[in-house]
């Protein structure tokens, strides 16, 4: 099976990145018009573009590929081209609209190398979930704007267009099939001695059209190089938190950077921010937007990168976003997708709007009349939740997006008691009182009986009806670090042990993996595995961590419980984000 290194910046994700050949299978981006995501791809059999080394006029296989990525997050592999040595890096300079693709040979002998790019434009996919081929026109042609070509998607008018740019003399060439995928290659022949190197810089820009294509190109052409490298690894650096155990360090900043890059970006065509699910097609859910995965997940972590941009995100979700508050998902418009009403998604925003004024100390985003708007409307939207005599609320989904048994959720009727308690702090809002309400209505119909213990029941009717159940994207085990109870509260601790004794069903209790699953997947969730972090089970989960390969080091759904493997939701960003934030607090002076 492939293993894939992904990167990318604001505007560009490399999401498949082959490790076995340091082929690019595809490249993505948002795009507003579209409402998701714009997917472009090779062949069924050629990639979008991968190296060649061609050696005494014979192309030679890349074997032995090692990789790392330098500050975690910039890709870099060595290989051998027969006796050739071959370098890559694969940079997305910060703010830029495109990437460079670099490579380096040297040989322990005089030898004739040719070495670059070939590729193939196969097809343009829409990504919202599911994957759709947009059905278009591909053009390839010389331009002047770049002194090579440029290949652009029309659907009458321009959807996007890509363009390489290079310094010096390198030879490009290109050919249209009967399909229409267009060929392409732009190689180097050096003639090389003992000690020698060459390299080149292939750079690749993305815009509208020709010009805007070309120019993004020639932009960090004009940078340079070392200069683009330079200030996007200063950037990186920055942001950087090392720990004392070099795989958590690992681990910590790959998805701290896997959730930045992935789980927010610009869109091409409108320069918007917008919060996603994930950049990656391979999510399987990819492309668009959750209150609750963005906000309770990925926005902690994006705190911790850069409060400016967690500010214009939350702008975002105030107004692209807050018309359809709480509903299920919807696309990066604000337009409903899955409908389906999901309480602790309404309380997300609030949530997130607490977390940021506390980290940045920034007030003013309370007065954005955006902002007071959106406060009122979730208000309301709350209010005709409300049981009509009792101070809880109702749902339609469970934090898994899956329909509810019962649908007042004690995890979710939580997050109410903690955005009703936000509000109050933030706003200066009269709810302090409701929110205590709403605590002791917890307590009296949430807590029930189990084997002479009082716990926290997953959910119940109001009719007498309740159950015990836990969700790694809601979990019970969260209630005390949210404050709603103290740590060694009797009823808080005998539920934790409810749900991780052997006989709950979805404990995994004495696996090598023992963090908590539910009906929706079957295994242990990585989200246990950081609601553990943050839950006083920190030497057990860290211990559960290393024993996972996750997606290649980026979080995913779940893992499987004996192998550590990844079994559901490859490169799932938004949870990369609440995996780097737990890590973060669970290492916090380390």
């Amino acid at each position: 099976m492939n293993k894939y290194v992904a990167t990318g910046n604001e505007y560009i994700s490399l999401p498949t990145i082959n490790e076995a050949d340091g082929s690019i299978g595809g490249v993505t981006f948002l795009h507003m018009a579209s409402k998701g995501m714009i997917h472009l791809t090779g062949t069924s059999s050629i990639p979008l573009l991968f190296p060649v080394v061609i050696v005494d006029g014979q192309e030679m296989t890349l074997t032995g590929l090692e990789w790392k990525r330098d500050h975690y997050w910039i890709p870099q592999f060595s290989a051998q081209a027969g006796d050739v040595e071959v370098c890559g890096v694969l940079l997305a300079p910060i703010g830029g609209r495109g990437f460079v693709y670099r490579l380096e040979v040297s040989a322990p002998r005089e030898i004739t190398v040719t070495y670059g790019l070939k590729g193939c434009f196969g097809q343009t996919r829409l990504e919202i979930n599911e994957s759709k081929s947009i059905r278009g026109e591909k053009w390839v042609y010389p331009s002047n704007w770049n002194h090579s070509f440029v290949m652009d998607f029309r659907v009458g008018l321009p959807l996007f267009a890509f363009a390489p740019i290079f310094e010096g003399d390198m030879d490009w060439d290109y050919s249209v099939d009967e399909e229409q995928n267009i060929s392409f290659s732009i190689m180097k022949t050096i003639q090389l001695t003992l000690g020698e190197q060459g390299s080149a810089e292939i750079i690749w820009g993305f815009g509208y059209e020709e010009v805007a294509a070309a120019a993004s190109a020639k932009e960090i052409l004009r940078q340079g190089y070392r200069h683009e490298y330079e200030r996007t690894a200063s950037w990186l650096a920055a942001r950087t938190f090392v720990v004392s155990d070099a795989r958590f360090s690992e681990l910590l900043n790959l998805n701290l950077f896997f959730n930045f890059f992935y789980a927010a970006g610009i869109t091409l065509d409108t320069e918007e921010l917008c919060l996603v699910t994930s950049r990656s097609p391979r999510y399987y859910v990819s492309a668009a937007y959750w209150d609750r995965d963005s906000l309770l997940w990925s926005f902690p972590a994006i705190t911790m990168v850069d409060t400016a941009f967690a500010r214009d995100a939350l702008i975002y979700v105030f107004t692209r976003q807050i018309r359809n508050v709480g509903i299920h998902s919807r696309f990066i418009d604000g337009t409903l997708l899955e409908p389906g009403f999901e309480l602790d998604e309404l309380c997300a925003p609030i949530v997130a709007l607490r977390r940021y004024v506390d980290i940045s100390g920034d007030g003013t985003i309370l007065e954005e009349k955006c902002v007071l708007d959106g406060i009122q409307h979730i208000l309301r939207i709350l209010e005709s939740k409300k049981h009509p005599e009792i101070d809880l609320y109702e749902t339609f989904l469970q934090p898994t997006d899956d329909p509810h048994l019962y649908k007042y959720l004690t995890y979710n009727n939580m997050l109410v008691w903690r955005m009703l308690t936000d509000l109050n702090i933030l706003c200066d809002l009269p709810l302090l009182e409701q929110a205590e309400r709403v605590r002791r209505a917890i307590y009296t119909h949430c807590v029930q009986e189990q084997g002479g213990k009082r716990i926290f029941a997953w959910a119940v009717d109001l009719q007498g009806n309740w159950y015990t159940y836990d969700e790694p994207p809601g979990s019970l085990m969260l209630m005390a670090w949210y404050g709603f109870c103290a740590a060694d509260n009797e009823t808080y601790c005998n539920t934790v042990d409810t749900i991780r004794d052997p006989g709950y069903r979805y404990s995994f209790s004495g696996m090598p993996i023992a963090e908590l699953g539910c009906e929706h997947a079957p295994h242990p969730w990585v989200l246990s595995i950081c609601n553990s972090l943050l839950s006083g089970h920190r030497e057990s989960a860290l211990t559960h961590l290393s024993r996972t390969q996750l997606d290649n080091g980026v979080a995913c759904e779940s893992v499987h419980e004996v192998t550590g493997e990844c079994t559901t939701g490859k490169a799932f960003a938004t949870c990369a984000g609440f995996l780097a934030f737990a890590l973060g607090e669970a290492l916090r002076g380390e």
